[in-house]
């Protein structure tokens, strides 16, 4: 088991996080929040893959509005996403939301903010500290309202992570510098339903950040790369920042920011996680690359395979290998396999042949020995 970090533990909703509980998995809705029956329609789909939690965009206040409707029709916690007015932080509360999510980068008035503690307090709403690389204060402008632009903050000026000299104020420094501010002005009124993130595209940056403010507060952290990109890019990028944070024991609650739908961000968060042992959900496929050995197609198989499992929620490591001579030896550790040769294929289980079949039976053979595995 990895090390965690300790943190305080806070609810969201009926979700624990930090202290130790489980790390959990989350998404945001892609839709228009006003539009109700279709933001419904996609968090019933995230529940349905094991999304823990999830997080709405209020743009104005009919989208705050929403918010009561939408949570009453769901089952996991909802997370209110404010940036600029502070008032629909206040409307969203009212509404009945689990957790808000303020960015200290365009909500700088400090009397704002406190509005919205104040009522948080009352209503025992966990808030986030949402720092962004791509909306930070100005430089100098931390707190302040008045008198800068975005124009002429001179953060893309700043040294990212791999970049800064001994001595020289980064964008690290910056993003620590701009959570605490908010922090702060959270602990005066004596409010410590705390939870923080620190994202940045650049990976080595997002990752410096975590790690300097880790040592620095007792809450829990939010971990992600934000703007990651595609299913497939944007998934390795997150894979990277988060699993080398959550590989040093930093992170309590993730979500895989990518361009698609939002169940993928719930897949590739769980495989995240699952990669590094810390929580298994769903089963686990393992499959061989393909070679010039392999006698049928194992990258339509082990797809096809993949397909088939995805319903499943039962903690199984299946393997699908492409060479009946080394193939259960190579996946010795999944509890059911096959191994797929020239019109047959040798079904197995934990490296031991249990069965050899035909080729065009191999699918139906393979999630039979699935269905009947018992699996702690």
């Amino acid at each position: 088991m990895l090390k965690r970090r300790t943190s305080r533990t806070i609810n969201i909703g009926d979700v624990k996080i930090g202290g130790g509980t489980e790390i959990s998995v989350q998404s945001m809705t892609k839709t228009d929040t006003r539009d109700i029956d279709s933001t419904v329609s996609q968090i019933h789909k995230l529940e349905s893959m094991g999304c823990d939690l999830v997080r709405a965009a209020v743009p104005d206040l009919a989208a705050a509005e929403a918010i009561g409707s939408i949570k009453s029709r769901i089952n996991i916690p909802i997370i209110a996403d404010i940036h600029f007015h502070h008032q629909l932080a206040i409307e969203s509360l009212k509404r009945g939301v689990d957790g808000l999510r303020l960015n200290p980068g365009n909500i700088r008035d400090p009397s704002q903010v406190k509005s919205i503690v104040t009522l948080a307090k009352e209503r025992q709403v966990p808030i986030r500290v949402g720092v962004n690389f791509g909306s930070l204060p100005p430089v100098g402008g931390i707190g302040k309202s008045r008198g800068f632009s975005r124009v002429m903050d001179m953060v893309n000026h700043l040294p990212k992570a791999n970049e800064v000299k001994e001595g020289e104020y980064s964008v690290v420094d910056h993003m620590v510098a701009t959570a605490l501010w908010e922090i702060d002005i959270l602990e005066s009124l004596d409010f410590d339903l705390i939870k923080i993130s620190l994202k940045a595209f650049d990976v080595p940056t997002t990752i410096a950040a975590y790690q300097k403010i880790s040592d620095m507060i007792p809450y829990p952290l939010h971990l992600g790369i934000t703007e990651a990109g595609t299913v497939k890019s944007g998934s390795i990028r997150s894979a990277v920042g988060i699993g080398h944070l959550l590989a040093n024991g930093i992170g309590d609650t993730i979500r895989v920011s990518l361009s698609g739908d939002p169940v993928e961000e719930i897949t590739a968060g769980y495989e995240i996680l699952k990669s590094l042992n810390i929580r298994q959900k769903g089963s686990t496929l393992i499959a061989c690359p393909s070679c010039g050995r392999a006698d049928v197609d194992v990258i339509k198989l082990s797809n096809d395979v993949e397909d088939l499992l995805r319903p499943l929620d039962k903690k199984i490591k299946v393997a699908v290998m492409g060479c009946e001579v080394n193939g259960p030896g190579e996946a010795k550790d999944a509890d059911v396999g096959i191994a797929a040769g020239y019109g047959r294929a040798v079904i197995f289980r934990k490296g031991r042949k249990v069965r050899v079949v035909a080729e065009a039976d191999m699918l139906s053979a393979l999630m039979e020995e699935v269905e009947k595995t018992d699996v702690d």
